[in-house]
């Protein structure tokens, strides 16, 4: 799967993607079309649980978009890329499972709102992040206007939008940009075993708290309340909900089946 810029590995019940697309592993039309159909064939396997995305190589997690796209001025490119980027990170967002970003060194404009589409992010030490489209005249068109002030504050969200701030991992850690810092080189074996911890739980439960995390975003919390307490409810349709309960009085691990 090389051609497409986007490796994909299965280790276990995690799907491992790496943006592979040198020098500084950027998106295009072809590996964000790659990136929205891969999401809906692991959302199709029951069997992957788990998805950790990072980039290819020691400095860049990814550059963002080409700007070399942009240089004419062509409205029809311009549609057609930000429809691209938004339908890639979207489906991206709305996987079903727990998503983890790998940041493992430069994560800017696209790069950026890749990560940020992601339920966990995980920076290596040296990693910067910015969203600086403002600066050459555009605007993060993937989400990221959207989805930074909900993890960080509309303060910081404006500081980094508006006035191009770039932040170093402290400072992400600092902000909830990331949940996590850890050394040069060991991003991905962490957001490995955070996506091995998240294996642990009833993949239908994680399904179905995801919806509501996320739908709480944009609707009223008492609206929100009767959905949550149907959803308990619906999991009493699934076999997870069986297996769980049954593993936990027999004091043994679950087996998922993610039914």
């Amino acid at each position: 799967m090389s051609e497409q810029f986007l490796l994909v590995e299965k280790l276990g019940h995690t799907a491992l993607l790496t943006i592979d697309n040198p020098p500084a592993n950027t998106w295009n039309e072809t590996n964000l079309d790659f990136l929205r159909n891969l999401v809906g064939e692991l959302n199709a396997d029951r069997t992957v649980f788990s998805l950790v995305i990072t980039g290819q190589g020691e400095k860049f997690f990814s550059a963002g978009a080409d700007l070399k796209l942009f240089q004419d001025g062509d409205r029809a490119v311009a549609r057609a890329m930000s429809s691209k980027f938004g339908a890639a990170f979207e489906a991206l967002s709305n996987f079903r499972g727990v998503s983890i970003a790998a940041i493992n060194g430069y994560a800017m404009g696209g790069g950026l709102e890749c990560a940020l589409a992601c339920d966990l992010r995980i920076a290596e030490a040296q990693s910067q992040m910015a969203l600086p489209e403002a600066s050459v005249g555009l605007l993060p068109c993937g989400g990221g206007t959207q989805h930074l002030p909900w993890i960080v504050g509309e303060g910081w969200a404006k500081r980094i939008i508006l006035c191009g701030e770039r932040v170093d991992a402290e400072t992400a850690l600092r902000i909830g940009l990331v949940e996590e810092v850890v050394e040069k080189g060991k991003g991905r074996e962490r957001a490995l075993q955070l996506a091995q911890r998240a294996e642990k739980q009833s993949p239908s439960s994680v399904a179905a708290c995801k919806r509501l995390i996320q739908g709480a975003r944009g609707t009223h919390l008492t609206a929100m309340r009767p959905v949550e307490r149907e959803s308990f409810i619906d999991l009493f349709d699934t076999q997870d909900q069986v297996e769980g309960v049954q593993a936990f009085l027999e004091k043994r691990k679950p087996e998922w089946k993610n039914q």
